[in-house]
């Protein structure tokens, strides 16, 4: 090995000057920014690659290729560097010159994709493994023997040529499944930039597909070029925002991101990625939606002007959507019922001749809506197909306000738009639950419309349906229905969730809100279907089990039944109330259930939540009761914390223990807590950027013999013990309680009276609850 020379050293230590000034480059962003680190990054490779080889006179012919992003020319600011080595040796001999590359990239904290192969091994990997033969399609030779990489990238590119129809093939099912796990960039909270559908690598395999007689027009090509640029230049934000790799914006990157990109907001950013996503996508369906398409067979006609050619759906010769703007419907209802997509020709000649919707819309428009929401989650795809081309805000202005609109929240997974148009579908599978479907669709594709205009979205979007109602020709009554659905689509969820179901308040407040079967029923329906369309977390066993029940009372009551037959407790439950019969401690574990038998006293529920979260339990719901007062006998209490179960499960042993000593006052749960509170690694999460301030409100309409509390805050180790702990200090007894978390946000609810059994009136006793549990949120 010879020492390397002062102006090698030089040159690389140069080189790798210039590599980090192109690295903290923020004047330009995007694609032009990707260039200028590349150009950099080449000029930093080449001179370790000329160091190496004077470092090893002897060394064999080798040359360095870059592939991947960076054979494209596109590295931001944390990518991978990819590079191949090529040799015409034997791998011991090339190995310290490889080393001497490979090391002082390591080394500078760069992450490096890499290989080292013969010219034949690279070859015949490039004849049989899709990601080596679409590498070399864009690589490019950066070092070492211009010749020997010349053989391995034209050699490349002939191979994709002669194997084209295999490659396309295989690509397009590359294609498929890569899509289908990452989702949609457009729709989705939390993108995947580089590889959800709609993404930078959808773009990327459009490109190698036209090497295999793919072909995209001129104006497919710029649009897709356009939308390239936008997607990259989120990815360049998002490196520079966080500092490492990653190509998922997650919620609480996506400020830092906005300003990193120039942007003035995360939403501005989101619209931009949304927008340029939705093109890629459909750009890139349609293209797919060619390759392997049969031709020649005989079109037929599958409804009125609607014609079936070649598995797409086409407009007939002499139709003219001119005249009747609802033939989109009847070709939107066609292609789902037909499972084919709507044609380029059909959607070019709707953009071009489909007028701005009259007002009122024609007789029968809405029924041709309601029959085409209906069809459910096949729908989908033919929505987004109109909406690409703007047809969806011909129909509905309303809608111009909600499309691509984040919903930047833990609770949500998709956009505005997106989530109504999952609603609606959710509610079309729940259609034979509900004497009138078509408002059950209906109400669910609008219940949060408001959402894209300034003020309360339930207020706005009552608003706006009270005027869209008779635009689209329904009556005075259905018009009512549908107002009073979107006045209270939250109405049952959150009841359910934050109140006392045996309250005999709580039930006649709903029912007097709700005030009719019909309207009850289309609720419950539109709760399970908006729910669903949430997201994880807003839906699930525990929750539908409450709603089911509350429904079930109400409906009771509102049928002529009496209210106090329909307040029975659901918690304890016989099998709780037998053990506290026993005036015993008694602890029971079932179905991820925990319950807490207990002789009563202060802070006994705050001691019980300490225990759980000492042990990292994830609470999705606690509820508590203690028994009424009784001269002459033992006041017993009762808790049950609904836990989520792990795959791994939960080891009880421990937990039961720590209960026992909690129980009898010898467990020290304050310096456990804060132990564990410094020790504790968050682990990563999705939460909003500026979380809502924390909040404690008294409701005194809730509960006819409780004073009820909610608090809101975001979630912490502890917090529910803190919280628990505040109000028993300032002489609250827990009557009943709900834990609800939404997120890394908590909203609990606490019925408590005095330890003497009054409600909280006295003003100056609310000033001191709400300080000291504000004080114990932190």
């Amino acid at each position: 090995m010879t020492a390397p020379s002062t102006t090698t050293e030089q040159a690389v230590a140069e080189a790798d000057a210039r590599r980090g000034l192109a690295v903290d480059d923020t004047s330009v962003g995007g694609r032009e920014y990707c260039h200028r680190l590349a150009v950099a990054t080449d000029q930093w490779i080449e001179a370790l690659a000329d160091r190496a080889r004077a470092e090893h006179p002897g060394a064999p012919r080798f040359a360095l290729i870059a592939v991947g992003g960076y054979g494209r020319g596109e590295l931001s600011p944390h990518s991978d560097i990819d590079l191949v080595l090529v040799h015409e040796s034997k791998p011991e001999r090339i190995e310290p010159v490889a080393s001497a590359i490979w090391y002082p990239i390591w080394d500078s904290g760069q992450k490096l994709g890499h290989a080292v192969r013969t010219v034949d091994e690279h070859l015949a990997l490039a004849k049989t493994d899709l990601d080596t033969a679409t590498a070399l399609l864009t690589a490019r030779p950066i070092a070492g023997d211009r010749e020997l990489a010349d053989v391995i990238v034209e050699s490349g590119r002939s191979n994709w040529a002669k194997r084209r129809k295999r490659w396309l093939a295989d690509l397009r099912v590359r294609v498929r499944e890569r899509q289908s796990g990452a989702g949609d960039v457009a729709y989705i909270l939390e993108p995947d930039l580089k590889d959800g559908h709609g993404g930078i690598r959808d773009a990327q395999s459009l490109w190698w597909a036209e090497r295999g007689n793919l072909t995209l027009s001129d104006e497919d090509n710029a649009a897709l070029n356009d939308c390239y640029d936008v997607l990259l230049d989120a990815r360049v934000a998002l490196h520079r925002a966080t500092g490492r790799p990653g190509d998922t914006l997650r919620l609480e990157d996506q400020d830092a991101a906005a300003d990193a990109a120039g942007l003035p907001s995360a939403d501005a950013l989101m619209a931009e990625i949304a927008a340029a996503a939705r093109t890629v996508a459909w750009i890139s369906d349609e293209a797919w939606g060619r390759v392997g398409k049969t031709t020649g067979g005989s079109p037929k006609e599958v409804a009125p002007g609607v014609m079936l050619v070649d598995g797409e759906i086409e407009l007939a010769v002499d139709a003219d959507p001119a005249v009747d703007p609802t033939y989109m419907l009847r070709i939107a209802t066609a292609a789902v019922r037909h499972e084919a997509r709507i044609g380029r020709r059909a959607l070019d000649r709707l953009a071009e001749l489909v007028p701005q919707w009259p007002v009122p819309w024609p007789a029968g428009a809405v029924d041709k809506l309601v029959a085409f929401l209906l069809e459910g989650h096949r729908s989908i795809p033919v929505i987004e197909a109109l909406d690409q081309r703007g047809l969806i805000t011909r129909m509905l202005p309303e809608w111009e306000p909600v499309r691509s609109r984040p919903q930047r929240n833990a609770y949500h997974r998709y956009t505005v738009d997106r989530h109504l148009w999952e609603a609606a579908a959710n509610a079309s599978d729940l259609a034979d639950r509900v004497a009138r479907p078509d408002l059950l669709v209906l109400g669910a594709l609008f219940h949060d419309i408001g959402k894209g205009y300034p003020g309360d979205h339930t207020e706005v979007g009552m608003d706006i349906v009270r005027e869209l109602g008779p635009k689209l020709g329904l009556g005075d009554d259905d018009v009512d229905v549908l107002v009073a659905m979107v006045e209270h689509h939250l109405l049952l969820p959150d009841v359910a969730v934050r109140r006392d179901l045996s309250d005999p308040v709580t039930i006649r407040m709903v029912a007097d809100a709700v005030g009719s079967h019909e309207r009850l029923e289309l609720l419950h329906r539109l709760t399970e279907a908006d729910s669903i369309a949430t997201g994880p977390s807003a839906w699930g066993g525990w929750k539908k089990e409450l709603v089911d029940e509350l429904v079930a009372r109400v409906d009771h009551v509102l049928g002529g039944g009496d209210v106090a037959d329909a307040t029975w407790t659901l918690f304890p439950d016989a099998e709780t109330v037998q053990s506290m019969a026993t005036g015993e401690h008694h602890v029971r574990i079932a179905d991820g259930r925990l319950t807490i038998v207990y002789r009563d006293e202060p802070g006994m529920f705050s001691r019980i939540a300490g225990v759980v979260s000492l042990h990292g339990l994830d609470v999705v719901a606690a509820r508590a009761h203690s028994d009424e007062p009784q001269l002459g006998r033992v006041s017993m209490g009762a808790s049950e914390f609904r836990v989520q179960v792990p795959d791994e499960g939960i080891d009880w042993e421990p937990v039961v223990a720590d209960l026992d000593r909690a129980v009898q006052g010898r467990l020290a749960i304050e310096s456990r807590l804060a132990e564990r509170a410094r020790t504790y690694r968050r682990r990563r999460a999705t939460q909003a950027a500026t979380p809502a301030a924390p909040s404690v409100t008294f409701d005194d309409g809730a509960s006819s013999d409780a004073t009820v509390i909610e608090v809101r805050c975001p979630t912490r180790i502890g917090i529910l013990y803190r919280i628990t702990k505040a109000l028993a200090e300032v002489g609250l007894d827990i009557r009943h309680a709900t834990v609800q978390t939404v997120g890394l946000d908590v909203v609990d609810t606490f019925y408590v009276r005095s330890w003497s059994g009054e409600l909280i009136s006295d003003s100056s006793h609310r000033t001191e609850i709400e300080r000291a549990v504000l004080h114990a949120i932190g």
